[in-house]
């Protein structure tokens, strides 16, 4: 009888954490979205001669990659770099064609928190040597897809075509053709905080694009942020058994595993995160591991795909770049085991060296993920400068 009382007392705040839950979940989604159509606006605010220095800035697709790479790496998450540029190209501050190196860049920085996790097992030898590999299996699969797809694009351009076709039969080619109730819902808020700032405050042009912008980047950070450790607290904690056991079983399940978690979540990194350690501790093997970090790769497109709903066709195009990127780094490289094996044998030999000289997963984490880019955004600033 005891129980019972407990479990018809305890039914309502379920109830009530629940609704909380929801709408927490949809204030935070607002949230995101209206900062990314608030990027567009603050940009278009800030003027003609902005958005040609900051093009001509990024007009180098290596130096587009390079930013990419660096601001990601930075941020630690790609979907916060994506949906900036995307909000950039509503903005038409960035060309799409501009924005897809930016992309591939904010694909590879968004492991170098992989390689942090791992770092944390430094001290236990054969458990860092097995996480190390579950990290940068995932590095040495983008640093590929970056080898093979990013010439193939800057010479064909196929990336660019298929999106913006696709991108068409979507939303058309002026945007206008389907009702955007996503749009419709935000357009109040970011046109009431533009009015403010120009009218009551009073605001420059300028002046107003800045402050647009801090609190632009400030609400984005806060809503992917919360949104990923409300989202982990509901979804990961209750599937983690689940998770554990699809990922042992078969390869294709772990993939669609890893593409379900991330869409949930609203972020590889975690889904990333949360491997990294199962493979150290030797619960699932290496090549699971690799299959659903592939499915979380696809998976974390989907924030870029939203952030999109607020902007352009051209926004719409950059987000189905991003996706068709992934989708196509994994039909060259998975499907063929020979190919599939070539970053996992470099990811174990990276591994095996860096557990015997500790010290160079510092060195390999600092040397690519930050001064590789720095050196060469520096550099292009040197020649530009003399």
């Amino acid at each position: 009888m005891q129980d019972a009382h407990e479990t018809a007392a305890t039914t309502p705040d379920r109830i009530l954490r629940g609704l909380l839950n929801i709408l927490s979940l949809v204030a935070l989604l607002y949230i995101f979205l209206a900062a990314i159509a608030m990027f567009g606006v603050a940009f278009k605010l800030m003027g003609k001669e902005v958005s040609e220095n900051l093009i001509a800035t990024t007009s180098h697709p290596v130096l587009g990659l390079m930013i990419g790479l660096l601001a990601t790496s930075l941020i630690q998450s790609s979907s916060s770099t994506t949906s900036i540029v995307v909000g950039m190209v509503s903005g038409g501050v960035l060309t799409v064609t501009n924005a897809i190196p930016i992309i591939m860049g904010a694909n590879m920085g968004t492991t170098v928190t992989n390689t942090l996790v791992a770092m944390t097992t430094i001290n236990r030898r054969t458990e860092f040597q097995r996480a190390f590999a579950g990290a940068t299996m995932h590095d040495f699969f983008n640093l590929m897809s970056i080898m093979i797809l990013f010439p193939l694009e800057m010479g064909t351009h196929f990336l660019q075509k298929g999106a913006t076709w696709l991108s068409g039969q979507l939303v058309g080619a002026q945007g206008a053709e389907f009702p955007n109730p996503v749009k419709d819902a935000v357009k109040p808020t970011v046109s009431a905080i533009q009015d403010l700032l120009t009218g009551p405050v009073g605001l420059h042009q300028g002046a107003a694009a800045v402050i647009m912008l801090v609190l632009a980047l400030a609400a984005l950070f806060f809503a992917l942020t919360s949104l990923s450790r409300l989202l982990k607290k509901l979804v990961l904690n209750q599937a983690e058994g689940v998770f554990t056991r699809t990922l042992c079983n078969n390869n294709f399940a772990a993939m669609l595993m890893g593409l379900a978690v991330t869409i949930a979540v609203q972020s590889s990194s975690i889904t990333t995160s949360l491997l990294v350690p199962l493979i150290g501790a030797g619960i699932i093997p290496l090549e699971s591991g690799f299959a659903a970090t592939l499915g979380a790769n696809v998976g974390t497109t989907v924030t870029a795909l939203l952030a999109s709903l607020t902007g352009t066709p051209a926004a719409v195009t950059v987000a189905l770049v991003h996706l068709m990127f992934n989708l196509s780094g994994i039909l060259i490289i998975y499907p063929v085991p020979w190919i599939r094996r070539i970053p996992l044998n470099l990811a174990r030999g990276l591994a095996a060296a860096t557990a015997r000289r500790r010290y160079f997963a510092l060195v390999y984490m600092i040397g690519v993920f930050f001064l590789l880019p720095l050196v060469f955004v520096l550099v292009d600033k040197m020649i530009r400068g003399s």
